[in-house]
């Protein structure tokens, strides 16, 4: 087998650059798989076909496989780890639905947040860890409106792919489709209707003032001093 340490100085220093070109296209790359699918399969509403996704598994584990072998980079840009994890997440629980489709909700299968499903380095995930223990550590309140839970009440799954370059627009139109979405959020200046996930993930949007403010810069929605009320939730599933 061959070494590096036989490898003439300036053969080594051209191997490593065309190693690390070739990194960095993978990386660059890794998502153009999942954005295929999303455009094939999910609607303009966040609607899944789940039927005929079912007949390209194959292709959906090819690309959840892929992001086992190419996980960020330590010099990725905070950009880049969260849509890595965000896109993860979403190919994980429509892998998770596929696995058990026919089902009418996602609470039908056993610990769905708590099952692994997911590899990196030898360390095992489940979608409750990437949820809790990477996305929310990652400060960023908005990702709460860019992962689905395969559910009505959830935010709707995007049918493109997040990506490095266009987050930052991506996730402030995926908040700002959740908050005007009526059947998701009932917003008044004086009476607010909320999403139990402000409910559930408060912390993440800061104190009461704080949460005031997220939304009314998100949804352009003046408000004052509104009474606040929580929507029930509907986990049938979003196809």
């Amino acid at each position: 087998m061959l070494t590096l340490k036989f490898i003439p100085m300036k053969n080594l220093v051209f191997f490593l650059l065309i190693l690390s070109a070739f990194q960095l296209t993978a990386q660059k790359n890794k998502h153009f798989r999942w954005n295929q699918m999303l455009q094939k399969f999910v609607n303009e509403n966040g609607q899944v076909d789940y039927s005929n996704w079912l007949a390209d598994k194959d292709n959906l584990d090819a690309y959840i496989h892929t992001l086992e072998k190419l996980p960020p980079l330590e010099i990725s840009s905070k950009e880049a780890v969260l849509a890595y994890w965000i896109n993860a997440y979403n190919a994980l629980t429509v892998q998770l639905i596929l696995k058990h489709y026919p089902l009418k909700s996602i609470k039908e299968v056993n610990d769905p947040w708590d099952t692994v499903v997911f590899e990196v380095n030898e360390q095992k995930y489940t979608l409750g860890n990437i949820e809790h223990d990477i996305l929310r550590k990652l400060n960023e309140p908005r990702i709460h409106f860019a992962i689905n839970c395969a559910s009505a009440s959830c935010p709707k799954l995007r049918n493109t792919a997040f990506k490095e370059k266009q987050l930052e627009a991506q996730l402030n139109q995926v908040t700002r489709d959740f908050l005007l979405d009526s059947t998701k959020n009932k917003l008044l200046p004086n009476q607010l209707q909320l999403s139990r996930i402000f409910l559930w993930f408060g912390k993440d949007f800061g104190s009461k003032s704080e949460r005031l403010e997220f939304i009314k810069t998100h949804s352009g929605i003046l408000l004052d001093n509104p009474k606040i009320d929580y929507l029930p939730y509907d986990w049938s599933l979003n196809k």
